[in-house]
Order: structure tokens, then sequence, then C-alpha cells
């Protein structure tokens, strides 16, 4: 039946997945779908292990938890073990943080699908997550999707030739003062985007010398003209009513009438 189909793919990799769902799910064209799909270097003979330095790390971050509550440290495990493989979680390191922390391996699978900032196949050195949404978009978004199409030959979900770099299109990440922006291998982000900086920005990434936040000078989010509200020194106070004068006026007023 089509139940069971469903969780013979989700519970036990099987490389006849990817004919049935191809290599993208609808939702997003290069993230798989939940199921995982057998690739070369994915599967889950796949030899992984952390690193002594990962290790000593892992053990720091157990000690926050209680024995019994190991399976917390599941996302930190999942991003050690994607920080030091490139930039993407394969199946067999998945499998290894669940025999850390002493769980099902469906229970990592299950953090691993659920959230965006886990890569689950491989993707470029440089992982760029560019700002779409309102505020980006209003701003000029679509110019740096230009400028990346322009000058790195890729589109949302693509990846270049040489793996130097990995497009996608995100949700908000929290800098729409300094709209458009993008974020790189969900750690730094670049601000004040226009189609030639990002340009530039894309080389810098490539020579290593890319200078992070705003790409215009900007001081953190001040306005462009830099602090200005007080240079002429401290403004005077709003104005308000002479209470005296309109209580004086509102007596001869009714003066008046009384004649």
């Amino acid at each position: 039946s089509h139940h069971c189909t469903t969780k013979v793919c989700t519970a036990t990799p099987l490389l006849s997945c990817s004919k049935r769902f191809g290599h993208g799910s609808i939702v997003h064209p290069r993230k798989p779908p939940p199921a995982h799909i057998d690739m070369p270097g994915n599967t889950e003979d796949t030899p992984f292990d952390f690193s002594a330095e990962d290790y000593e790390q892992i053990q720091n971050i157990l000690k926050k938890y209680p024995l019994n509550y190991k399976q917390s440290a599941c996302i930190p495990l999942l991003w050690i073990a994607q920080e030091g493989h490139n930039n993407w979680v394969p199946l067999s390191a998945m499998n290894k943080i669940a025999e850390i922390l002493e769980i099902h391996p469906m229970r990592v699978y299950e953090v691993a699908t659920f959230y965006t900032m886990f890569n689950r196949q491989k993707i470029g050195k440089f992982h760029l997550q560019v700002c779409g949404t309102t505020p980006c978009m209003v701003r000029g978004s679509d110019e740096v999707f230009r400028a990346i199409k322009d000058y790195a030959g890729i589109s949302q979900g693509q990846t270049t030739k040489d793996k130097l770099f990995t497009m996608d299109e995100v949700e908000c990440l929290a800098a729409c003062c300094n709209a458009p922006m993008m974020q790189v291998n969900n750690a730094e982000v670049y601000e004040d985007l226009t189609y030639d900086n990002t340009i530039e920005l894309l080389k810098a990434l490539e020579k290593g010398t890319a200078k992070v936040g705003s790409q215009i000078g900007r001081n953190q989010a001040e306005g462009v003209e830099g602090r200005s509200c007080l240079k002429g020194g401290i403004p005077p106070p709003p104005p308000c009513r002479d209470f005296d004068a309109l209580k004086r006026e509102l007596q001869e007023k009714k003066a008046q009438d009384g004649k």
C-alpha cells in the first residue's frame, strides 16, 4: 500500500526512493525529501567518526544535560558534525550521533529533516543564503540574485561545478534595516548589498578577504548619514501650551460674555 511504501522509505534508506521522489522536494528544489536517498558517499555504510577535538567538545556539551536527557544534545551534535564535514551531515553521522546519545536513529533523522540549517547532501564551500522576504525584496534582493547568477552561474538551489558556491533563497534573517542581505554558511551576514558589491563579495569570499557586515561602510544599523541628530547640540524640548496664558484668555472671554 502507499502507507507501507512511505514507511519503508522513511525508516530504511533505499536507492529506489530516488526514483519515487527525485532529488529535491516540491517545497525546496535543493533540499531532499524527508526520506533518505542513498547517494555516493552518503549511505548507511559510509565511514564517519568525530575527531578527538570534536569528542572533547561533545563531552562538554553532554555535561549540560542529565543522563536521561542526553537527547537534548542532538542539535549541537548535528552542528558539530556539519561544521567538521564540509558543511553537510551524512546519514552515517546521524547514526553516530544516535549511538552517542543512546537513542533510536529516527530521533536524529526527524531533527535533521526539520531544520533547514542542516544540509543532508553535499553543498558548496560557501552556502549563500540570500534573504528574499519583503524588506529585502523591496530594497533590491532581485539584484543580488541576478549578480550571483551572472558571476557564479547558479540560481535557487544550485551549486557551481567547482563546488565553491551553493545558493538558496531563505526567509527573514533579522537584518531588515540593512536590507538586502545574505548569510553565508549559517554564520556571518553581509548587508547593504547591491548588484556590484555582491559580485565583489563573491570575489572576496574566494580570496578569503570578505568583510562581514555592511558592504557600504555603514556603522552597524545607523542611518547612511551616520549620527546626525545631536550634531547641532541638545535639541530644545517639544513646544508646550502656556496654560497660564490660556487660563487668562478664558477668563477674559468669560468676562466679555458677562457684559
